[in-house]
């Protein structure tokens, strides 16, 4: 007997592709840069995590009778009042909860504990130094890349290029046998509660989203418009972020292990089209935010780059997976904070002195004026990009030479 095929309508693949389907990688960075330039012209600032994380580890501090007010790092990053008080504290809780609603009306929430419980130990561990280099850095893979390079900081190119070596370093040291470790075999499981429980989360998922909404609008009657919109902005971002399942971790890692490109040349053309949103608001008076490019932006870079391999992602990538119930990702994220913390404490007691007071802070606009800012960061992202391209072509041909031949044949003969 013959099963009836529903025919799909036009409303059906248009809800399929957006709420159920992944997104491909460039569809969804074209659309982070676009929010991302949006989001610096309308509330002058840059889309950023790790300076909120390091906040809350500065309310801890203060909760162990720690005098935050005479600490430097907190005054550059500005500890005041609550996270509910501030814009970057909107746009982290927006992420989480725009992450979460994007996986509940995907059916694709899941609490998953890894088998191997030393993951979680390379979380923290992970999470830790990558949180200690990004603030030492002065940003993460958003305000010292993605959104760093638009503002034309040439902080940003150094924490760039730092982080891709890093990772490179990372990779090296998480394919040793302690990381890998043993596989597990375990029995399959049933698959029919779970359905039922999945069929179950688009309900919720809208749900939540409409609470979230709601929750923007009294805001805004309340007189908080730039932090209502904040987290609107924060909603989108952990939306996309989750349903284009973005991870500069997985970017450089996999471009370094076996030539996948494709997230790489993504991130290269998001940040390509946010350069020009992002200039055109600078000329119009919006400030760039410009950071000391020298050591500590460098070895920041190496710090992050190692530190998101070994956790198995980056900021983006860790708060999506741990909306998808990764729990792992959960400590990955308690490690970015402990880390952080400490690169605060400890930047009064030599690191600034030696690793960023040395160096200025490069605006090349100041520079090289607007246009030739702009042809620089462009040329600069070109060679990336031709970069990430020629790892690719090398590590399929290299592919081919290891085949046999008679695979390579058959591969030659079904693409004439």
């Amino acid at each position: 007997m013959e099963m009836l095929q529903v025919k799909e309508t036009g409303w059906s693949r248009f809800y399929r592709r957006a709420f159920r389907d992944h997104w491909h990688p460039m569809t969804a960075v074209l659309v982070l840069g676009v929010l991302s330039a949006l989001y610096f012209g309308l509330l002058q600032t840059v889309w950023a995590v790790t300076g909120e994380f390091t906040r809350w580890g500065g309310h801890i501090l203060q909760l162990l009778g720690y005098d935050t007010a005479k600490m430097s790092y907190f005054k550059i990053i500005k500890l005041k009042g609550l996270p509910w008080d501030r814009v970057d504290g909107w746009v982290v809780f927006g992420m989480f909860g725009g992450a979460l609603i994007a996986a509940l009306l995907a059916g694709n929430f899941k609490l998953r504990v890894p088998v191997q419980r030393r993951r979680l130990v390379q979380g923290l561990l992970g999470g830790i130094i990558a949180g200690f280099g990004t603030r030492l850095a002065m940003g993460c893979n958003l305000a010292a890349m993605f959104t760093g390079i638009p503002q034309f900081t040439l902080h940003a190119w150094l924490f760039t290029l730092a982080t891709i070596a890093g990772t490179y370093f990372g990779l090296k040291v998480s394919l040793m046998p302690f990381f890998l470790g043993k596989p597990v075999i375990l029995p399959g499981r049933r698959v029919v509660a779970a359905e039922t429980v999945k069929s179950r989360q688009p309900v919720i998922g809208w749900f939540l989203a409409a609470v979230a909404l709601g929750w923007a609008v009294l805001a805004w009657q309340a007189g908080n418009g730039k932090l209502a919109l904040a987290g609107l902005f924060g909603l989108a971002f952990g939306a996309v972020i989750e349903r284009g399942q973005i991870c500069f971790t997985s970017a450089f890692r996999d471009l370094w292990l076996v030539g996948r490109a494709t997230v790489t040349k993504a991130i290269v053309a998001g940040m390509a089209v946010q350069s020009l949103g992002t200039l055109y608001f600078i000329m119009q008076g919006v400030p760039a935010k410009v950071m000391w490019a020298g050591a500590g932006a460098v070895i920041g870079g190496l710090l992050f780059g190692f530190g998101i391999v070994i956790a198995g992602g980056c900021e983006t990538g860790w708060m999506y997976r741990a909306m998808e119930g990764q729990v792992n990702f959960w400590i990955v994220g308690l490690g970015n904070i402990i880390g952080a913390t400490v690169l605060a404490v400890a930047w009064d007691k030599g690191l600034y002195a030696l690793l960023v007071a040395p160096y200025p802070k490069v605006d090349l606009i100041k520079i090289l004026g607007p246009w030739g800012a702009l042809a620089a960061t462009f040329v600069f992202l070109g060679l990336i990009y031709t970069w990430a391209r020629w790892r690719e072509k090398r590590h399929k041909y290299a592919l081919e030479l290891r085949l046999p031949v008679e695979v390579n044949t058959t591969a030659v003969s079904d693409n004439q």
